[in-house]
C-alpha cells in the first residue's frame, strides 16, 4: 500500500519488524512490535484491539505503526474469556469494569518501562471500537502524551456497575491531547454523540482534533471485514493517527499554555442516525 508524499506514513514493509511477547502476572499476554536494530529508545504506543479480542487486524496495525518508528504494545485485554474463538467471531463479549481495564493497562505501561527499546515517557494510547473508552479512562487517570479513539468511547455516557463515572466527568479529567475519528454512517455512535464529545472537551479547555469521515460505517478501518472496510477513509485515518503521534510524542511536541481545537465533518444534509445499519 502506498501513500502520497505529503503523508507521514511510510510504505509498508520498508523496515524489518521484530516482535516479542510478554505475559504479565495477571496472565495477560502483550506482544511488542518494534523496528529491527533500533539504536535508541522509541516513543511508545499502546494499541488496543476491537471487541473481538486480539486478532490479525490489531497485529497488522501494530506493524504499520512500528514501521513508523514506534515501539507498539498490543495487550490481549480479553485473555480471560474461555472461548476465544467465540470472542473472535463476535459470539461472545467481554465486559470488564473500568478499574479492571486501568489495572491491565498499568501492566502494559510497566512492561514498556522495562524495555530498553521503549521510551514510556513518550506514550500514546489508541483504542478501537469497544476499547475506545479505555483510552479515555486511562488518559483521565494516568499520564499520556496522546489519547486516540477510533469509532468508540462515546456510545454510552451513563454511569453503571461497569462504568463508575459518567463519560462527561471522565473527559473533564483527560490530560492528553485527544484525537477522535468517527464515521458518518456508524450505527453505534451518532453524530450527536460526537458533537456532545466536542462540546465537553471545549467546555473544559481540552485540546482535540475530531474528524467525521463521510459515508464511513462502524469498523471502516478493518480490512479483514470487507463489508465494513472503506479504503479511502482507512488510509486517511492512518495518516491522521501517525501525524497526531508525531505531533505529540516528539521531543519538541506541545506548546505550553495553548489549547488547540480542530473539528472536521462531512455529512449528508438529510443525515438520519436511525437509518445507519451494521455491516459485516
Amino acid at each position: 500500500m502506498s501513500f502520497q508524499t505529503t503523508s507521514p506514513l511510510k510504505d509498508s514493509g520498508i523496515v524489518q519488524i521484530e516482535t516479542k511477547t510478554v505475559t504479565t502476572n495477571s496472565g495477560m499476554p502483550i506482544t511488542l512490535y518494534f523496528p529491527d536494530g533500533a539504536g535508541q529508545a522509541l516513543p511508545s504506543v499502546v494499541l488496543m484491539h476491537e471487541r473481538y479480542g486480539l486478532v490479525q487486524h490489531t497485529g497488522d496495525l501494530a506493524r504499520r505503526l512500528a514501521d513508523e518508528g514506534y515501539c507498539v504494545a498490543t495487550p490481549d485485554l480479553f485473555f480471560y474469556i474461555s472461548d476465544q474463538n467465540a470472542l473472535h467471531s463476535g459470539a461472545a463479549k467481554a465486559t470488564p469494569t473500568d478499574p479492571y481495564v486501568i489495572d491491565r493497562l498499568d501492566e502494559v505501561v510497566a512492561v514498556l518501562s522495562g524495555e530498553p527499546v521503549a521510551d514510556s515517557g513518550k506514550l500514546g494510547m489508541i483504542g478501537v471500537c469497544q476499547t475506545g473508552r479505555y483510552s479515555i479512562i486511562y488518559g483521565a487517570k494516568r499520564k499520556l502524551n496522546a489519547c486516540i479513539v477510533l469509532y468508540g468511547g462515546i456510545s454510552d455516557w451513563d454511569q453503571s456497575e461497569l462504568r463508575p463515572e459518567h463519560m462527561a466527568d471522565v473527559l473533564k479529567q483527560l490530560g492528553a491531547p485527544f484525537l477522535g475519528l468517527y464515521g458518518e454512517t456508524d450505527h453505534t455512535i451518532s453524530i450527536a454523540d460526537v458533537v456532545k464529545l466536542r462540546n465537553v472537551l471545549e467546555e473544559n479547555d481540552k485540546s482535540y482534533r475530531i474528524k467525521i469521515f463521510e459515508d464511513a460505517p462502524h469498523g471502516w478501518l478493518n480490512n479483514t471485514m470487507p463489508g465494513r472496510y472503506r479504503r479511502v477513509a482507512a488510509e486517511s485515518a492512518m495518516y491522521e493517527v501517525v501525524r497526531f503521534l508525531k505531533q505529540n510524542l516528539s521531543a519538541t511536541s506541545g506548546r505550553s499554555g495553548r489549547v488547540n481545537w480542530e473539528f472536521e465533518s462531512n455529512k449528508d444534509v438529510n443525515y438520519d442516525f436511525g437509518k445507519n445499519v451494521r455491516f459485516e
